[in-house]
């Protein structure tokens, strides 16, 4: 029987990329799954999640809004939670005062109002019963200003330090909190974040999700509060608590700039 055979896993941002791969391993481990996200693309991976043997109920729902936090509670029911992997989040690349404020406002109501509501939500029904795990995908971006992405590094600072004091505040608990803070990953995020024509979004040497939801996976499970995934993000952690903050906005700037002549 597997090891979590009948527990209920919710997992946001899970139909592509490190969400759906955390989804994945979940699976895989016994649970039955929740799987939330704003896209069409959720039924499909529900179908494909349902292939390993488990339970699987798809809500279509933007996180970023009331409506979709309480459409996801609503599906959660009276149900125990044992695990929450709070993924979903989006990006937005090129200058703050260049971005449309509509989109640069939704990055903050998904990635900080939506996720920490239904943290709200799921880990109190956790501190009740004394008993659960939340993995919260923040960023090693959050450690870095980030120039032609300011808007997302800061909701992912807010994502790292929010998860930490979190975790501190249930030290006593047998609830945890881990963060899971992966670089530039091998996901759909460049291209939702009109970040193509941009060095990182180019570049070849982006981060395998699947190892990425592995390290926050595991780390979860070990009541990790902190886990960078892969030796160079583990070491751009440690660097950027030294080198000072102007120096790390331009270092970003490199990387997140647009390229001259081409597309946004």
């Amino acid at each position: 029987m597997a090891a979590h055979a009948g527990e209920l896993a919710v997992i946001t941002g899970a139909s592509t990329g490190i969400g759906y791969e955390l989804a994945k391993i979940a699976a895989q481990d016994g649970y039955n799954l929740v799987i939330c996200a704003d896209e069409a693309e959720i039924e499909d991976a529900a179908h494909r999640l349902r292939q390993l043997g488990t339970t699987v109920e798809a809500v279509r729902a933007d996180l970023g809004t009331e409506h979709g936090v309480s459409s996801l509670w609503d599906a959660i029911k009276d149900r125990r939670v044992d695990v929450l992997m709070a993924n979903a989040g989006r990006g937005l690349g090129h200058g703050f005062l260049d971005q449309d404020f509509a989109a640069a406002k939704a990055v903050v109501d998904l990635n900080v109002t939506g996720t920490i509501s239904l943290v709200h939500k799921i880990g109190r029904q956790m501190r009740d019963r004394n008993a659960g795990r939340i993995l919260i995908t923040g960023s090693i971006t959050g450690f870095i200003p980030g120039a032609f992405q300011a808007v997302y590094n800061g909701t992912k600072a807010f994502l790292d330090s929010f998860s930490e004091a979190l975790a501190n505040e249930l030290k006593d608990t047998k609830v945890t909190v881990t963060c899971l803070e992966p670089g530039p990953t091998e996901t759909e995020f460049f291209r939702r974040a009109n970040m193509l024509d941009t060095p990182v979004g180019q570049s070849n040497s982006k981060d395998d999700p699947t190892e990425v939801a592995r390290a926050g996976y595991d780390a979860m499970q070990a009541g990790t509060r902190q886990v960078a995934s892969g030796f160079m993000n583990k070491v751009q952690s440690v660097f950027a608590g030294i080198i000072p903050d102007a120096i790390l906005a331009q270092m970003h700037r490199r990387m997140a700039e647009p390229k001259p002549g081409d597309q946004g």
